[in-house]
């Protein structure tokens, strides 16, 4: 289990994942801009393209190696992971990496229509299964780490690069609107409801939407 208590928000030390992609970057960058302090973590941390800063640490780092990952984890630190993969299990070796590591939270990035939240989605979720294939058992199965340590798991829709919404909210699974493949939600978007998550936990050992409006 992941460790209880909460951290002084003004100022949290938080380990970003795939902190080079789209999404980690915009975690990263918005993290910072609330005050914390980041760790990112990256494969090649020169290829995450945000200016240098005393609060900002780039490191490499592969979650496939749990030593690595131990070394690199403070037991003080919340982790936001924007890891995704075109490989199957790399989801469930970094999650399960990311928990033996024993950081206080765990804040988890999957797709809306995947393990907990198909059901809820309805209809459609069928064409999601099979644009994963097989790496939607290594998603869920990843989640399900995650959530079974306490963690928050945000089941995001089909992303885009547009700012953050004026109007976004977070629900959980019993407010859970209709599966859309058409509908989307900014990068911006889902990292500013991890970064809420992470200074004021709403949803601990549960799977939370991030939404636009």
């Amino acid at each position: 289990m992941l460790r209880e208590g909460l951290p002084n928000v003004a100022d949290m030390n938080l380990t970003v994942l795939a902190a080079s992609g789209r999404t980690g970057m915009a975690l990263t960058r918005q993290a910072l801009r609330r005050g914390h302090t980041v760790t990112a973590i990256a494969r090649d941390p020169a290829k995450i393209a945000l200016p240098d800063s005393p609060a900002l640490r780039k490191v490499a780092g592969d979650v496939t190696d749990a030593a690595g990952v131990a070394a690199l984890v403070d037991g003080d630190s919340v982790v936001l992971s924007a890891l995704g993969t075109d490989r199957a299990g790399i989801l469930l070796t970094g999650a399960r990496a990311v928990v033996a590591a024993g950081p206080r939270r765990v804040i988890w990035l999957g797709a809306y229509g995947t393990g907990p939240s198909a059901e809820a989605a309805g209809e459609g979720v069928e064409v999601l299964a099979k644009v994963l294939g097989d790496r939607l058992a290594d998603k869920v199965e990843a989640d399900n780490t995650v959530l079974a340590a306490g963690g928050t798991v945000f089941h995001a829709g089909m992303l885009d690069d547009g700012p953050e919404s004026p109007r976004r909210r977070t629900v959980g699974l019993a407010a859970a609107p209709a599966f859309d493949l058409g509908a989307k939600v900014s990068r911006e978007t889902v990292a500013a409801a991890m970064l809420d998550e992470a200074e004021t936990p709403g949803f601990p050992g549960a799977v939370a939407l991030p939404l636009a409006e």
